[in-house]
């Protein structure tokens, strides 16, 4: 299993938190098994999730898809995340 990790700053928490949720089902289409959502302690709107994966080309074709970065822009993502990949052992 591919854990993926994407960190970033959103604009407002709670409207990110909406927006992430209306993209469930297209999350899921992209073959996510599995998320969890944190937040920084010292800042609400520093936001890191992780989303599971069957496979390592998934979780890039995830990454990369035109669709996602438009959802993450309506949510109020700024800056350039990090992103980072990692096996699940």
């Amino acid at each position: 299993m591919i854990r993926l990790f994407v960190r970033h700053e959103v604009a407002d928490y709670n409207t990110w938190l909406k927006a992430y949720h209306d993209f469930d089902g297209e999350r899921r289409g992209f073959g996510v098994v599995g998320a969890t959502l944190g937040r920084s302690v010292d800042n609400g709107n520093d936001v890191t999730v992780t989303h599971d994966f069957g496979s390592l080309d998934e979780a890039k074709a995830f990454m990369s898809s035109p669709r996602l970065k438009e959802a993450m822009e309506a949510a109020g993502v700024s800056g350039i995340p990090t992103i980072w990949f990692t096996e699940v052992v």
